[in-house]
Formats: C-alpha cells, structure tokens, sequence
C-alpha cells in the first residue's frame, strides 16, 4: 500500500503502535501522527493541528476508520474521528478498500502465504459546505460505499472472509 500512497501523506495511528519494537520505531521514523485515543481532549488538539497542516503543508493523511483490526469477516463501525477531520479541514475524502486476505492468511498460525490483494481507490467524497451535524450522515454514506466495494473485490457471496481493516485517505 505504502507504494500507491501521494506524496506527502501522513498515516494517522494510535500512540500504542509507537510501542510495538521496531514496527513503532518505523512509523515514527515515516513520520505517523500517533493518537493518544485515552486522552481525548490531546487527541482533538492534534487533529486540530492536523486539519490545519492539511491545508497549511499540502499534506494528505491516511485514517483507519474502525480504528482496530478486524478478523471477523466484515467492517466493524466507522469511528467518527477521520470525518470530523474532513469537515473541519473541508478536504475531500478518498476511500480506499483492501480485499480479504483468507485465501493466502492463516490466523491459527499468524502466518501469511503468497497471495493477491486488490486494492480499490473509490471515487472521493466532497465535504465542501458540511459542517458537524453531516458527520454521522457522511460516515456512514462512506462506510456503506467501502463495505459494498469489499465485498465485490472480495468475491464473497457470503461474510466468512478475513478482514484486516481499510483506510481513507483526506486530501
């Protein structure tokens, strides 16, 4: 994924990853905004900074709606978080999907095989004119289009295929 990313995109992730031996150093040396999810008063002050750097920097960031990984073979719901921030920033979001990895993951053993993921880039959503109250409206109109989307490029006639988690990109 990290291939298909624009130019000065930034993955917005929670402050435990910072923690996690040489994964956390990685994300801190690419430059990951780390969420503190615990202290929501600091979490709202750097998506604040964040909105305007979007802007400000030209920056584009990354966001994983349902703020956790999920094995359960569908999308959890979206946190609110990442669409709060396009609206306040007024930035276009661009939902990203990721197809099921069942076929090339095995989560008894934690171990991937070769295999094929289709990524989808989805038409981007405007949020120019919403304000707060569009929010919860625009989650789930995005959260619907993603979850239509996974399913297709997963080629699932029924919900029992691995889900890892999608993203959206505000730019």
């Amino acid at each position: 994924m990290m291939e298909i990313l624009p130019r000065r995109c930034v993955p917005i992730a929670k402050k435990e990853i910072l923690y996690m031996g040489t994964f956390g150093l990685a994300c801190w040396l690419a430059g990951v905004i780390f969420i503190d999810r615990k202290r929501s008063e600091k979490s709202i002050a750097t998506l604040t900074e964040v909105a305007h750097s979007l802007h400000k920097d030209n920056l584009r960031v990354l966001i994983f709606p349902e703020g956790t990984r999920n094995h359960g073979g569908s999308m959890l719901p979206f946190k609110r978080g990442a669409f709060q921030l396009a609206v306040k920033a007024q930035v276009p979001i661009i939902p990203v999907v990721l197809s099921s990895y069942n076929s090339f993951y095995n989560q008894k053993e934690k171990k991937f095989t070769p295999g094929n993921m289709i990524i989808q880039i989805l038409p981007e959503v405007e949020t120019l004119g919403l304000g707060p109250d569009d929010v919860p409206k625009l989650t789930e109109q995005v959260r619907d289009s993603m979850l239509s989307s996974y399913h297709g490029i997963s080629g699932m006639t029924n919900r029992a295929a691995h889900y890892r988690g999608n993203c959206v990109l505000l730019r």
